[in-house]
């Protein structure tokens, strides 16, 4: 029959799955958005201390 065991294995099995599942997502969705915006900001940053250095010479 269906062992105990077996059961646990198979739910540790689709848990670790799971994780793994929406891991995959995180890396690839979220972390290039927030990676890309930081960008954005600093080149935002950057142009504006540039503009600001050149209304004061």
């Amino acid at each position: 029959m269906f062992d105990i065991n077996q059961y646990l294995g198979f739910l540790a099995f689709l848990t670790i799955l799971t994780i793994g599942f929406w891991l995959l997502i995180f890396l690839t969705a979220i972390i290039p958005y927030w990676i890309g915006g930081a960008l954005i900001e600093r080149l935002k940053e950057l142009k504006e201390a540039k503009k600001k250095k050149q209304e004061t010479e």
